[in-house]
């Protein structure tokens, strides 16, 4: 089984496909366009309810089997929905939802987005820290969060919704959300929401490493649906009602808001809700639903494969996985497609600000690229660009990959000037990815200019690191880079410099950073450096900086 990652050198020289221009350097999606809807008036809620399917049962508490029906589900957004306008929600407001994965997330996003207010979402996990510093530059109208967590939020000074695990509580423990969910929707007036209104600001780490507000459109959104969830289920001899499953990736990421929330709820499809991730839960749970497709990131591919060494676990039932939001090494390609041999394995590309869009991985019989994040969506474009010179590539050469449609974000919040700089005037999003496509227009990444650091699928930014580093009175100067890992994919490693007389330990400084930020983004190893290398312009150097300690692996 041959999974490396072909180079540019050995590839071919061929005519130049159909799908790549050469005059204009655009490549285009192989697969046939698909029309969206050009009304501005038409909102993602009633987008996601509008075409008819058979599915019944929506979403499945993992745990307790408790289950949400789609008649259900849309009664509840739209009961929510009247609450929220009740409670004086409306239009151009913000929600921020702090929650784990349950079987009410997708009720609370639907319901905020159908009464025309924003999304906004942060990890459950976030210290009070980490959420005043990304809420503070926001203007918050309401909180839902569990009730574990209000001691954390009391400083937001907005009203907080406490959340129940699932949807059979008590109304006396809950008696705000209770309130909310029991509106009458016949005696709401719906808001006109055009597709060009702002619909969530997902927080991500872009391509310079500092922390940026994604803003993203009902437009976008729909587009997500159209050109990611439901062409890559028409893709396929099957009905969609008939699939099943395991939303094991968070719900707050792009990644789990795309699919679980919003697109496969517009199938009819089944989605079976874990609060969070625990391999032997996982199996149980693929097992006793007949969970046949498992979106997953890098670690949780890895917990399998230890899975099924351990226990011999088969999960039969399972006919699809696919992996995104972090590089997958070929080596766990290749234990995971050893042990469970009749399992799809594909990959995907996409971006927060792509709204998850981008290329998506597509096996037949006689074509099967494990190694590739796949084929261009459709209505999507891309460019190769080469960075000393700045020209277009052709197939089997390498450079920073750049997309354009209608998926790409309206832009970063509040920061045009940043928005300039990964948008150009004609609407291509560099990426910051460093790639290229094979002569049959499949994407390969190989690389990253960006220096965002991926922990477990998480985003970790360096920047975000660095300034509480430096705020230790006994640092001098600090810059946090990654080094690779068999479990996590990357791990963040500091290098410090200490002033002269200072005693404090590797211990003290991971402690440190542990009291201040969430755990997926805690520093794992700490390196005592004489200086930080930069830049005239006073950027760091880091990868001189992993070079000339030997930091490659840990």
């Amino acid at each position: 089984m041959n999974l490396s990652i072909p180079k540019s050198s050995d590839l071919p020289l061929l005519p130049h496909p159909i799908w790549f221009s050469p005059e204009t350097g655009i490549y285009s999606s192989k697969h046939p366009p698909r029309p969206l809807p050009q009304n501005p008036d038409q909102d993602v809620v009633s987008f996601l309810f509008a075409k008819p399917h058979q599915g019944e049962t929506a979403l499945v508490h993992s745990q307790s089997g408790l289950s949400i029906s789609y008649p259900e589900l849309r009664s509840m957004v739209e009961c929510m929905a009247a609450g929220l306008h009740r409670l004086g929600i409306s239009p151009g407001q913000l929600v921020l939802i702090l929650l784990p994965n349950s079987v009410l997330f997708p009720v609370i996003v639907l319901g905020v987005l159908s009464a025309g207010a924003a999304i906004t979402t942060m990890n459950p996990l976030s210290s009070s820290q980490e959420i005043k510093k990304q809420m503070g530059t926001l203007d918050l109208t309401l909180v839902f969060t569990s009730s574990g967590k209000f001691g954390t939020l009391d400083e937001l000074g907005v009203p907080l919704v406490a959340v129940p695990e699932n949807h059979f509580y008590d109304p006396l423990q809950y008696p705000f959300f209770h309130r909310l969910l029991s509106c009458n929707p016949l005696l709401s007036r719906r808001h006109t929401i055009q597709q060009s209104d702002t619909a969530a600001i997902l927080f991500t780490s872009g391509t310079s490493g500092s922390s940026k507000g994604v803003v993203l459109t009902h437009g976008n959104f729909i587009a997500m649906i159209e050109l990611f969830v439901r062409f890559e289920a028409s893709q396929y001899e099957k009905q969609s009602w008939e699939d099943v499953y395991l939303a094991a990736i968070p719900m707050f990421h792009v990644y789990g808001l795309s699919l679980f929330v919003l697109g496969l709820l517009s199938l009819g499809s089944t989605v079976v809700v874990m609060t969070r991730f625990e391999v032997l839960e996982a199996v149980r749970a693929i097992e006793s639903f007949g969970v046949s497709h498992l979106p997953v990131v890098p670690p949780i591919m890895a917990a399998l494969v230890r899975a099924k060494d351990d226990t011999g676990c088969e999960l039969r039932s399972l006919k699809q996985v696919s992996c995104g939001a972090a590089p997958l090494r070929q080596k766990l390609i290749q234990d995971f497609l050893l042990r469970f041999k009749h399992v799809d394995l594909i990959q995907g590309y996409g971006m927060t600000e792509s709204t998850a869009v981008g290329t998506r991985g597509f096996n037949t019989k006689s074509c099967k690229k494990y190694t590739s994040s796949g084929l261009l969506a459709p209505n999507m474009e891309a460019k190769v660009v080469d960075q000393q010179i700045g020209n277009c590539l052709p197939p089997g050469k390498i450079g920073e990959l750049w997309l354009k449609g209608s998926a790409i974000m309206k832009g970063y919040l509040n920061d045009e000037m940043e928005t300039a700089s990964i948008i150009d005037k004609n609407g291509w999003l560099k990426t910051g990815d460093v790639g290229y496509f094979d002569h049959d227009g499949y994407l390969f990444i190989v690389d990253r200019l960006k220096d965002v650091i991926k922990y477990k699928g998480f985003q970790v930014a360096p920047a975000d690191l660095e300034a509480i580093l430096t705020s230790h009175t006994e640092i001098i100067d600090a810059a946090v880079t990654s080094a690779l890992d068999e479990v996590a994919g990357e791990i963040p490693i500091a290098f410090v410099v200490r002033k002269h007389d200072s005693n404090v330990s590797e211990t003290d400084i991971m402690k440190y950073i542990a009291n201040r930020v969430a755990p997926y983004k805690k520093v794992r190893k700490v390196i005592f450096v004489q200086s930080i290398p930069r830049n005239p312009a006073g950027k760091i150097m880091r990868r001189a900086l992993k070079n000339s300690n030997g930091v490659s692996r840990m």
